[in-house]
């Protein structure tokens, strides 16, 4: 059972985690493609309990390398661009791009914002070396993105949000928001 707690080895204890973060966002999207959204919540909620767990390991023990960068990346890649992302779609818009919304319109949307996601996690990454923390973000984390999602697909379930297109409007200001300048202290 070394093996969790060797830096170099890909299945350290850290990575296992981010793994299961990987996984739980995989189990969401399975669960959102299939109208339940109920449990496409809990497994994405998960997801983000296991993403704060694993870099709580990795500091501790010491294990943080380029690879569980990387690793961790493409786990917030899934489970906090397209799982959200794919929240709003398939809770919110499916169907109605073809009837009532502008077809263009909805697909700018969501590839603005997964291009958004992609974009803050690879300069995230380039700007950061294994292990270290910085005291602040530049621009809206994607885990934080993906909360300020889940709020608008609630605010539309209770009828806060008056129309689809004000959805997506506001999908657009936050994909903007992951790119920006703007400063967040981190936990």
């Amino acid at each position: 059972m070394t093996f969790l707690f060797d830096k170099n080895n890909h299945f350290n204890l850290a990575n296992i985690v981010t793994f299961f973060n990987i996984a739980a966002g995989i189990m969401a999207i399975y669960f959102i493609t299939h109208g339940e959204f109920f449990g496409a919540a809990l497994f994405a909620w998960l997801a983000g309990a296991f993403d704060i767990l694993d870099g709580k390991i990795a500091r501790k023990y010491n294990l943080s390398t380029e690879f569980g960068v990387q690793l961790d990346s493409f786990g917030d890649f899934l489970s906090f661009v397209i799982v959200p992302v794919m929240f709003i779609y398939f809770g919110v818009i499916d169907g109605k791009e073809l009837d009532t919304l502008n077809t263009t319109f909805v697909a700018f949307t969501f590839i603005y914002y997964v291009i958004s996601g992609l974009r803050r996690l690879i300069q995230f990454n380039i700007n950061t070396d294994a292990g270290e923390v910085s005291k602040y973000f530049t621009g809206v984390p994607t885990p934080l993105g993906a909360i300020l999602l889940w709020c608008v697909y609630l605010s539309w379930v209770y009828e806060l949000i008056p129309n689809e297109n004000f959805v997506l409007g506001l999908v657009i200001i936050i994909g903007y928001l992951l790119n920006s300048k703007i400063k967040i202290r981190h936990p």
